[in-house]
């Protein structure tokens, strides 16, 4: 490979969420709470970010952009972020869209939580999916407006959509928002055409506006396919779609999203809004992202495959009983180890108490998920194995 996945990066004190922050967000700040491991004794697997280095190309053209010595207030007025945005999506995808179309958030979360205030009157609803991101709950609970939840359906580790619940649903509640991930986070499923088709069919009859989380789309297995909801849709102004380099390039901390908002009136009362200014150093590293990072994300793509076949291998030989499918995207492992453990544990705090390792639980995504862990695997393998052998020690002193 031309870059190095298997680099072991310290991120102590650089203030990162991933180890210096999962007191606060994993265990609410407990002050009592501690744990027989030193906080750089952890193996962090929770966050969605990676710990690969960034591509060096982004590297050299923010080191590019800070030589230019000034990050005064910034906006993007020059045409090349959207041209190698749009030809992103164009060449991986085939799909285009009005540039004046596109405008550009602190990131797809709080996106979400202006897109449902201006979207919602009081008395309406939002339609999730479950087990969902928690965000999507929080996103509705911010604004005082309620949530409707529709189960996926599992057959053994593969989600669907149960669209006769989702009919039902609408028919018997005032939703006037459907939130869609896609590719879906934690279960990972890449909705295909027909299901997307149906699914956004069902909304559009109903006058239901879509905004559809696409941040994983970058993140497919290889022969994967996905397609932006949009695309179906080319005549509708009722979905909303948000994308960004985040996930795909690591770029989480420069706070950055693209927001394509078809809908003239939704996208005025946007601009009304929000703070028009965007970080220097983010427009340099994104651009740098879509316009010179496909190689760099090709061989992370290979690298990834390569550590979810390691965990179907180790799941096999060491936790047989757990329910797994290699996920269609993102970097995240959706694992049922509810044979082992049941459905009541606290999973968060049993892994961080009994194995040293940092991963998320299944009570931290809505509903329908008791019994599951999330895993991040966007990790160098050798950091991979370790949390693994910890996890499966962990269960095994468990239920001996």
């Amino acid at each position: 490979m031309k870059y190095d996945f298997d680099k072991i990066i310290n991120r102590q004190g650089t203030n990162a969420m991933s180890v210096n922050g999962f007191r606060e967000y994993l265990f609410n700040g407990e002050e009592n709470l501690t744990f027989p491991f030193e906080d750089d004794e952890f193996i962090s697997m929770w966050i969605a970010d990676m710990e690969f280095a960034m591509a060096p190309e982004i590297i050299t053209a923010i080191k590019k952009r800070l030589d230019q010595q000034i990050c005064g207030y910034s906006q993007i007025f020059e045409s090349q972020y959207y041209q190698a945005f749009l030809n992103w999506t164009k060449t991986r995808y085939g799909w285009e869209f009005d540039k004046e179309h596109c405008v550009n958030s602190f990131g797809v979360v709080p996106a979400l939580y202006d897109l449902i205030e201006y979207i919602c009157q009081p008395d309406e609803k939002v339609l999730i999916f479950t087990p969902s991101y928690g965000y999507f709950k929080h996103a509705a609970a911010g604004n005082n407006i309620e949530l409707i939840t529709s189960d996926l359906i599992c057959n053994n580790g593969y989600y669907s959509m149960d669209f006769a619940d989702i009919e039902k649903k609408i028919k018997n509640n005032k939703i006037s928002l459907c939130i869609l991930c896609n590719p879906h986070n934690p279960t990972g499923r890449v909705w295909n055409k027909d299901e997307l088709t149906q699914l956004g069919q069902i909304c559009l009859d109903n006058n239901i506006m879509i905004i559809s989380d696409e941040i994983h789309c970058d993140l497919l297995r290889k022969g994967q396919v996905y397609t932006p909801l949009a695309k179906l849709f080319p005549k509708t102004d009722k979905i909303i779609t948000c994308m960004a380099p985040s996930k795909t390039f690591n770029l989480a901390g420069f706070m950055f999203a693209n927001i394509i908002i078809a809908n003239d009136e939704l996208r005025c009362k946007w601009k009304e809004k929000q703070l028009p200014m965007v970080n220097p150093l983010s427009i340099a590293a994104a651009q740098a992202a879509y316009a010179d990072g496909s190689e760099w994300l090709n061989e992370l793509r290979d690298y990834l495959d390569a550590n979810f076949a390691c965990l179907s291998d180790f799941l096999i030989e060491h936790l047989p009983k757990a329910i797994y499918k290699i996920p269609e995207s993102t970097y995240l492992a959706w694992v049922d180890i509810s044979a082992y453990l049941g459905k009541e544990k606290n999973l968060t705090l049993f892994f961080a108490q009994h194995a040293g390792v940092l991963l998320e639980g299944g009570n931290m995504f809505v509903a329908n998920a008791d019994g599951y862990i999330r895993i991040n695997l966007a990790c160098p393998r050798s950091r991979l194995k370790e949390g693994l052998k910890r996890i499966a020690a962990a269960i095994h002193k468990d239920i001996t």
